[in-house]
C-alpha cells in the first residue's frame, strides 16, 4: 500500500482547520475523504455514522458529563475562594508567595473540578487582580495561571484520563488516576521553582504569615472541598464504586457542598445544567468523530505505516520516545486534547508497548504533552481563557510563558525516562 491515504487524511484535515471549520467536523470530513479512496461514498457515510454512534455506546463515557457537571457546580459554589485562602495560608509568606498561591489553587481546584479551563477562569479571575495590586507583572500572573491550570488534567479525577482509557482499549481508570498524582505534583513544584526565581529577581512582595488560629480556620473551611478527592479517588481505588459511579457521587457531593455554602440558589441550577449540556455535547461529538477517524486509520492500515516509519528511523527506545514526544508536542499546538488522545493513542501505544513501556506510563506522558499544547497558540484553549480573564493579548503573555514551558518539558522528560514516577503509586495500591 502506498501512502496516499495518509496524505489525504493529513492534508484534508489541515485544510479544513485553516478554513476555520470546527475541529469535530474537520475530523469527520477528513475521515470521510480518506475512506472514499477505498470505498464508495454511500457506504463510507453509513460506516462513519455507525462508528460514531457505537463509539458513544459506553457506560464509562457517562462519567464525562457527570464530572463536567460537578466542575460547573464547584466553579459557582464558592469552592475556589476557600481553596485560594487555604493556599495563601500555606505559601503566602514565601518569595513569590502569590504566584505560589495561584499555582497551588489551580492544582487543588483543577483536581476537584477536573477542568483546566474552569481552573484558569475561576482562579485567574480572583488571583490576577490581587497579584497586579501587590506589584506583580500582569503578564507573568497570567502565564502562571495558564500553565498551572493544566495540572488538573493530570491530577485526578480527570476526564482526559478516562478518554485515554477508552482509546487504549481498557487501561484501568483507577490506575491512571493514581498514576497522575506524582507527575501532577512535580509539574506544580517545577512551576513554583520558576515562579520563585522570577519573583526574587523582580523583588515581588510577600504576604504576612497568618496566625495559627487563622490557619486552622482556613484549613477547616477548605477541608470539605478537599474531601471530595478522598471520596472520589478513595472510593474508586477501594472498589466501592466505578469511575462512572464516582462521577455521580461527585455531583451529589458538590451540589450538597454548594448548598451548605449557600453560594448556589435554585435559579442557578438551570444555567449550570445548560452549560453542562453544551460542554458535554462538544466533548462527546469530538469523541464520536475522533473514534470514527481512528477506525478509518486502522482500516487503511495507517497506524502500522507510521509505526514502520518511526521504527525505520531508529530502533533505539530513547530516540523513538524523543520523536513521539516531539510529535505530540507539535500535535498539541494545533489540536484540542480530546481528539488528539483518541486519534494518536492507537498509533503510538503499540509502538511504546512493543518497547516494553507500561500503557499507564504512556498515558501520563501523552496527557502531559498535550497539556503543554493547551497553553500554546493557535488552538490553546487554556491560553485563550487565561488571556481573556487577564484582559491581555496573547503576544504579551508568550515571553513569561517560555520559562514555565521549559519547566513543564523538564518534568515531561523525567516522566518519560523514569517509569517509577508514574508507576510507583499504582504498584503500591496493586492496580
Amino acid at each position: 500500500m502506498d501512502n496516499i491515504e495518509i496524505l489525504i487524511l493529513v492534508l484534508s484535515f489541515l485544510i479544513f482547520l485553516s478554513m476555520r471549520v470546527p475541529i469535530a467536523y474537520a475530523i469527520g470530513l477528513a475521515g470521510f475523504l480518506t475512506l472514499i479512496v477505498t470505498m464508495r461514498s454511500i457506504p463510507s457515510v453509513t460506516t462513519l455514522a455507525q462508528r460514531m454512534a457505537t463509539s458513544l455506546d459506553s457506560f464509562t463515557l457517562l462519567a464525562i458529563p457527570f464530572f463536567i457537571l460537578a466542575g460547573q457546580i464547584m466553579n459557582r459554589g464558592g469552592i475556589a475562594v476557600r481553596l485560594i485562602n487555604f493556599a495563601k495560608a500555606i505559601v503566602g509568606p514565601l518569595p513569590g508567595g502569590l504566584a505560589f498561591v495561584n499555582i497551588i489553587s489551580c492544582m487543588l481546584f483543577g483536581a476537584v473540578s477536573g477542568s483546566a479551563v474552569a481552573a484558569a477562569s475561576a482562579i485567574g479571575g480572583f488571583m490576577n487582580p490581587r497579584m497586579e495590586k501587590e506589584g506583580y507583572d500582569k503578564s507573568f500572573s497570567a502565564a502562571v495561571n495558564i500553565t498551572s491550570a493544566t495540572t488538573g488534567l493530570i491530577i485526578p479525577p480527570s476526564n482526559v484520563l478516562i478518554i485515554y482509557s477508552l482509546a487504549s482499549g481498557g487501561v484501568s481508570i483507577a490506575a491512571l488516576f493514581i498514576a497522575g498524582y506524582i507527575p501532577g505534583l512535580l509539574i506544580g513544584f517545577a512551576l513554583m521553582t520558576v515562579a520563585a526565581v522570577y519573583s526574587i529577581i523582580k523583588k515581588y512582595p510577600t504576604d504576612k504569615a497568618v496566625k495559627f488560629k487563622e490557619f486552622v480556620m482556613r484549613l477547616l473551611s477548605a477541608l470539605p472541598s478537599l474531601f471530595m478527592l478522598i471520596l472520589v479517588i478513595g472510593g474508586i481505588v477501594a472498589g466501592y464504586f466505578t469511575a462512572t459511579e464516582a462521577s455521580a457521587v461527585a455531583v451529589i457531593y458538590s451540589f450538597a457542598l454548594a448548598a451548605i455554602y449557600k453560594e448556589i440558589s435554585w435559579k442557578d441550577v438551570s444555567p449550570i445544567l445548560l452549560e453542562t449540556v453544551k460542554t458535554s455535547s462538544i466533548v462527546l461529538l469530538l469523541i464520536a468523530t475522533s473514534i470514527a477517524m481512528s477506525w478509518v486509520m486502522s482500516y487503511e492500515n495507517i497506524p502500522q505505516e507510521i509505526s514502520n516509519t518511526l521504527l525505520g528511523i531508529s530502533d533505539n527506545p530513547i530516540i523513538i520516545l524523543i520523536l513521539i514526544n516531539l510529535i505530540l508536542l507539535f500535535v498539541g499546538v494545533f489540536m484540542d486534547i480530546t481528539p488528539a488522545v483518541l486519534i494518536f493513542t492507537p498509533i503510538f501505544l503499540p509502538i511504546v508497548t512493543s518497547m516494553g513501556m507500561n500503557p499507564i506510563q504512556f498515558g501520563i506522558i501523552m496527557i502531559l504533552n498535550l497539556c503543554i499544547g493547551l497553553c500554546t497558540p493557535p488552538v490553546g484553549s487554556v491560553l485563550f481563557v487565561g488571556c481573556s480573564v487577564a484582559n491581555l493579548s496573547i503576544q504579551k503573555v508568550i515571553r513569561p510563558l517560555l520559562p514555565l514551558f521549559i519547566a513543564m518539558i523538564v518534568v515531561l522528560m523525567l516522566i518519560t525516562y523514569i517509569p517509577e514516577l508514574s508507576l510507583w503509586l499504582p504498584t503500591l495500591f496493586d492496580l
